[in-house]
């Protein structure tokens, strides 16, 4: 079967806005339910002050995300190839990593995506089991589909996502000239580590580390697919950017104005929508809720799968046999289009998704969300500032071919984001109740 200009990249089409995708994959699963309470709570508490910030997080994620691609593009290497360039510590970190975190996050994701569930059925299952349901269901999804279905999936979630905080935010009437005062870099008092984990935290995540792996599957591979991919990373953040301002502007003119403070976590957007059922009435707040459960799910498939094709990179690097050809070509070679859609049916691709599925749902009978939630974000922290400064690093070796290498903005945003995320491991850490 003959490959298409997109599978080969022989030639970039020249209609490239409706080749947007891995973009706004990566994108709406670094941003769940966790980065939207979060911008709520910013508005709740400081009202407009902190939207430089929010956008100043997107910014970061845009960096991330774009070297992580220009790395695969520019290379012909994935990003655990670099890794492995950096020394034994660089694998072991990651493969640690991996398997802590996809154990914690497991539970994290499929209780964020049963909250919303149980709030719009009140008299259904608990939140126990529609977490449990959400996560077979997030398995299904990938387990039974290739990458085209996946990216499908997510942009429709993002839809939902975008339509809905959006359309809230402008139906509760932000306050234009406030919104755009916001702009301007201010701290109120008591709001700068809480300004730093809103820089760092909104869309950061391991699926960062996933970008490139997406564009792989998508098809681009070589350096003529750049102008894309910067092109899909941009309006992908751009599309996120829009809707974590509304969701501040939802917190600033819902709760700040009526001094009414969130719960902590997840658990927090409930309050967003018992505030906008008393305001607006129930079909507003369903409809809330179902942007909720669209953010909590979107991130569940993203993770599911994202990570999953990490995970089996690391695999097929100390065995290479753990991946059919798929038709041809070195096992091993991550960014060939054919071998990244035989890794999708490979047995450590489909070992992680169980992984990540059933032994979780343990920690569900815990019936301490808020806890997951706290010890997901000490994990997250753990993985942040090592992307970006071993970004920083790869990126400005010879591995990296001169025009491709980081030029003075993208050392600046890399070097800049790396302390950042020590600063808020460190910070993570610290606020552990001990």
């Amino acid at each position: 079967m003959a490959k298409t200009r997109e599978e080969t990249g022989s030639e970039v089409p020249r209609a490239r806005w409706r080749l947007i995708g891995p973009g706004l994959v990566v994108a709406a699963t670094g941003v769940g339910a966790g980065d939207l309470v979060a911008t709520a709570v910013a508005g709740e508490r400081f009202g407009y002050t902190l939207v430089w910030a929010a956008v100043l997080g997107c910014l970061i994620k845009v960096a991330l995300a774009e070297a992580t691609g220009r790395w695969h593009l520019a290379t012909g290497t994935t990003l655990f190839d670099g890794w492995q360039t950096l020394g034994r510590w660089a694998v072991g970190y990651f493969a640690v990593y991996v398997v802590v975190w996809g154990f914690v996050y497991g539970a994290t994701g499929m209780s964020a995506s049963g909250l919303p569930l149980a709030a719009l059925f009140p008299e259904g299952p608990s939140v126990r089991t529609w977490g449990i349901l959400s996560g077979l269901l997030g398995l299904a999804c990938v387990w039974f589909n290739r990458y085209a279905v996946v990216e499908k999936l997510m942009t429709a979630f993002v839809g939902v996502m975008f339509v809905v905080v959006v359309g809230i935010a402008i139906r509760v009437s932000p306050d234009l000239p406030a919104l755009g005062a916001g702009l301007w870099p201010t701290l109120p008092d008591g709001s700068t580590l809480y300004t730093l984990s809103l820089i760092g935290g909104v869309g950061g995540t391991i699926t960062l580390a996933a970008y490139g792996y997406w564009v792989t599957a998508k098809g681009w591979t070589g350096p003529r697919w750049m102008p894309m991919m910067r092109l899909d990373n941009r309006v992908a953040y751009a599309t996120t950017g829009l809707f974590v301002v509304a969701m501040l502007v939802i917190g600033a003119e819902l709760l700040h104005a009526a001094d009414i403070a969130l719960a902590s976590g997840d658990r927090g957007l409930l309050d967003v929508g018992e505030v906008l059922e008393a305001r607006f009435g129930p079909a507003t707040a369903n409809l809330f809720l179902i942007g909720f459960f669209a953010a909590s799910f979107s991130s569940v498939i993203g993770v599911w799968h994202g990570v999953s094709l990490l995970f089996t990179d690391f695999v097929v690097r100390l065995w290479p046999q753990a991946v059919g050809t798929g038709g041809g070509g070195d096992p091993a070679d991550g960014t060939d289009p054919a071998q990244e859609r035989a890794r999708e049916r490979s047995w450590p691709f489909r070992a992680y998704l169980l992984w990540l599925t059933f032994p979780p749902m343990g920690l569900l009978w815990l019936d301490q969300p808020i806890g997951l939630i706290v010890t997901y974000g000490v994990l997250g922290a753990f993985f942040m500032p090592f992307l970006a400064l071993t970004l920083l690093w790869l990126l400005n070796s010879s591995r990296v071919p001169g025009e491709w290498r980081n030029g003075p903005v993208s050392n600046v945003m890399l070097a800049g984001s790396g302390l950042l995320f020590l600063v808020l491991c460190v910070q993570q850490i610290r606020d552990l109740p001990w």
